[in-house]
C-alpha cells in the first residue's frame, strides 16, 4: 500500500479520537430509524413506502457512493472529507429533528445517508494512514470496529429515552404531541456531528493520490442502476409491480447495470474487479453477504413495525430489544476476533447465519398485529431470538470479509474487502425495501375479504366499498382520520348528498375498531412471511458457506499475511465496515 501523508501536521490524538467519534456518529445516525418506524407511521401518517424510504434510503445513500468516498480522500485529502461528512450528518438529523411530514424525513434520511457513507470509510483511512506498523494498525482497526458497535448500541438508548423523557403529550387521549421527545435524539446527534467537526481542526490530514483516478462511468452507471432497481421496489409495495413507473424503473436499472459490467471490463483502473467472481469461493461470499445482511435488516425492520408500530409498544420497549440486537456485535468483538484467527473464519460464518435462521423462523411463529393490552404477543418474548440473532449478526458480520480475503490472490485483497463491503451494505439496505414488499403485500391481499365483509355489514353502498377496499391496512392504522376525510371529500365531490355522505362517515366510525383489527392482524400475516422469508435466506447462507472450500479458506485461522495486507489496504479500499 502506498499512503503519503501530506502536511503531517496536528494531532495523532486528536485524529483517533476524532476517526471513533465519527464511525460511532455514522453508526448511530444509521441505526435510530430502527427504534422509531412504528412511531413515525403513527406521527407521519405514512404509507407502507413511505416507511420503507425512511428505513431504507440511509443505507441506499451509503452503498451507491461506498467505492468512491475513499478514493476521493485519497487524491483531495481525508480530512476535507471527514468534514463534508460531518456537515451533511449535521443538516441530516437537524432536518429529521424538524420534519412535519414523511417526505421531509425521507430527505433528511438520504442527507444523512450520504454522511455516514463518507464518514465509514474516511474515518477508518485517516487513522490507518497515520498507523505504518501492522500489528498496531490491526489494534486500532479493532478499536474503530468497536466504536461502530458502539454506535449501535447506543442510538437504541438514546431513542427510547428520549421519547420517554422529551415527549409532551396532546391535551387528549388521540390528539397529537406537542412536542415527540424521539426528535432530540436527532438534534443530540447533531451536536456530536458539530462535536467530531470541531475535533477534526485538530486532526492530522493525509491523502495518498499518487495513480489514483475517479472511475465516473463505473460510478455513474452503478450508482443510477441501483437507485431505479431499488426506487421501483419500494414503489411497488404501494403501487404493485404492474405500475408502469416500477416497470420502467426495473429496465431502467437492469440497462444500467448491464452497462456498469461493459464499462468495468473495460476500464483500467475499476471501481470493482469483474475477475474477483471468477472465484466459485468468493462469489459464494458475494452472495451471503448480500442474503445474510438481507435476513438480519429485514428481521431488524420488521420487529420495529410489528412491535412498535402494530403492538403499539412504547418507543422505549423497541430500543431495549434493539440492545438485544446490536449489543452482542460489540461485547463479543474480542471473542469474534479469536474465533477468526483460530477457528477457520467460513465456520464462524456458517454458525452465525445458524443462529440467524433459528432467529428468523423462531419469530415467524409469534402471532402478530394485535397490541399487547389486548391479548397480543408480550414485547418480552421478542428478547431471546432477538438476542440469537444478535449473536448470528456479531459472529457473521466481519466474518464475511475474513473470509473473502483468504479467498483471493493477496494482490486483489483490497478490492476484494471492499466488494465485499458494498454487496453487504447492499443486504442492508435490501433488509426493508424486500421486507416491506413482502409484508405490505401479503398484509393487503389478506386484508381485502375482512375488509369488505365489513363495510357490507356496516351498510355502506357498493361503490363505497370497492374505493375503501383499495386503501393499504396501514393507512387504517396510522391515519384513520385522512382515510375518512379524502372519503367523505371524494363521495361529495362526486355528487352524492351529504347527508348521506354523513351517514356513511358515521356507519365507518362505528366499525373503526373491527377494521384496525382485521388491518392489524392482516399486516400481522405479512411480517410473520418476512421472518419467515429472513430465516430462509439465513438458512441458505448457512448451506452456501460449506461449498466455500479454498485452501486459505478452508486452514484455521487467517492466511500469513492476509489479516496486515487487508489492514494495509484499508484506507484505499474504502473499507467501512470490514473490522467487526
Amino acid at each position: 500500500m502506498s499512503t503519503s501523508l501530506r502536511a503531517r501536521t496536528g494531532s495523532a490524538r486528536a485524529t483517533f479520537f476524532t476517526a471513533y467519534s465519527a464511525v460511532a456518529l455514522a453508526q448511530i445516525t444509521n441505526a435510530l430509524p430502527g427504534a422509531l418506524n412504528g412511531t413515525f407511521a403513527a406521527e407521519f401518517h405514512t404509507s407502507g413506502a413511505g416507511l420503507t424510504w425512511i428505513a431504507g434510503i440511509f443505507m441506499i445513500g451509503v452503498v451507491v457512493f461506498e467505492l468512491s468516498w475513499g478514493l476521493l480522500g485519497d487524491l483531495f485529502g481525508r480530512k476535507k472529507l471527514l468534514y463534508v461528512g460531518a456537515g451533511l450528518s449535521i443538516a441530516g438529523s437537524v432536518l429529521a429533528g424538524l420534519a412535519p411530514t414523511t417526505g421531509v424525513m425521507i430527505t433528511a434520511q438520504a442527507i444523512g445517508g450520504i454522511g455516514a457513507g463518507i464518514l465509514f470509510p474516511i474515518s477508518l483511512s485517516m487513522i490507518a494512514a497515520i498507523t505504518p506498523d501492522h500489528r498496531a494498525r490491526a489494534r486500532v482497526i479493532a478499536t474503530w470496529a468497536g466504536f461502530l458497535s458502539l454506535g449501535a448500541v447506543i442510538s437504541p438508548v438514546l431513542s427510547g429515552l428520549t421519547s420517554q423523557l422529551f415527549t409532551v403529550p396532546g391535551a387528549g387521549a388521540g390528539d397529537p404531541n406537542v412536542f415527540s421527545g424521539w426528535r432530540v435524539a436527532y438534534f443530540i446527534a447533531a451536536a456530536i456531528a458539530l462535536g467530531v467537526m470541531v475535533s477534526a481542526t485538530r486532526a492530522q490530514d493525509s491523502a495518498a493520490p499518487e495513480g489514483r483516478r475517479l472511475d465516473l462511468p463505473g460510478q455513474a452507471t452503478l450508482a443510477l442502476g441501483l437507485i431505479a432497481a431499488l426506487y421501483a421496489t419500494v414503489r411497488a409495495v404501494d403501487a404493485g409491480f404492474g405500475a408502469w413507473d416500477v416497470i420502467t424503473g426495473y429496465l431502467a436499472g437492469g440497462i444500467l447495470l448491464i452497462l456498469f459490467v461493459v464499462v468495468e471490463s473495460r476500464t483500467e483502473q475499476p471501481l470493482i474487479h469483474l475477475s474477483l467472481f471468477r472465484n466459485r469461493a468468493y462469489s459464494i461470499t458475494g452472495i451471503v453477504a448480500v442474503t445474510g445482511m438481507f435476513a438480519f435488516l429485514a428481521v431488524c425492520y420488521s420487529t420495529s413495525v410489528a412491535v412498535g408500530g402494530l403492538a403499539l409498544a412504547e418507543t422505549w420497549k423497541v430500543g431495549v430489544l434493539f440492545v438485544f440486537i446490536q449489543g452482542p456485535a460489540f461485547v463479543f468483538i474480542p471473542v469474534v476476533g479469536w474465533l477468526i484467527h483460530h477457528v477457520a473464519p467460513r465456520w464462524v460464518l456458517t454458525s452465525g447465519f445458524a443462529l440467524m435462521a433459528v432467529s428468523g423462523y423462531w419469530l415467524s411463529t409469534f402471532p402478530l398485529g394485535t397490541p399487547e393490552a389486548f391479548g397480543g404477543t408480550p414485547w418480552t418474548a421478542f428478547m431471546l431470538p432477538l438476542l440469537l440473532l444478535g449473536i448470528g449478526f456479531a459472529l457473521t458480520v466481519g466474518s464475511i470479509t475474513a473470509v473473502a480475503i483468504n479467498t483471493v490472490d493477496e494482490h486483489h485483497i483490497g478490492m476484494a474487502s471492499a466488494t465485499t463491503n458494498l454487496l453487504r451494505d447492499l443486504g442492508f439496505a435490501l433488509g426493508p425495501v424486500l421486507g416491506s414488499v413482502i409484508a405490505f403485500g401479503i398484509g393487503a391481499t389478506a386484508f381485502a375479504a375482512p375488509l369488505a365483509g365489513i363495510l357490507t355489514g356496516a351498510g355502506l353502498t357498493p361503490a363505497a366499498v370497492e374505493g375503501l377496499s383499495n386503501v393499504p391496512p396501514l393507512a387504517f392504522l396510522s391515519g384513520w382520520s385522512d382515510v375518512v376525510g379524502t372519503f367523505s371529500g371524494s363521495a361529495l365531490s362526486s355528487g352524492a348528498p351529504a347527508e348521506a355522505v354523513d351517514g356513511m362517515v358515521r356507519s365507518l366510525t362505528g366499525v373503526q375498531p373491527q377494521i384496525q383489527g382485521a388491518a392489524g392482524s392482516s399486516l400481522g400475516r405479512g411480517f410473520q412471511a418476512v421472518y419467515l422469508t429472513a430465516g430462509i435466506a439465513a438458512t441458505v447462507s448457512a448451506f452456501l458457506t460449506l461449498f466455500i472450500t479454498s485452501a486459505s479458506s478452508s486452514a484455521p485461522g487467517i492466511a500469513p499475511g492476509t489479516a496486515d495486507d487487508a489492514a494495509d489496504d484499508a484506507d484505499e479500499s474504502a473499507e467501512a465496515k470490514a473490522g467487526l
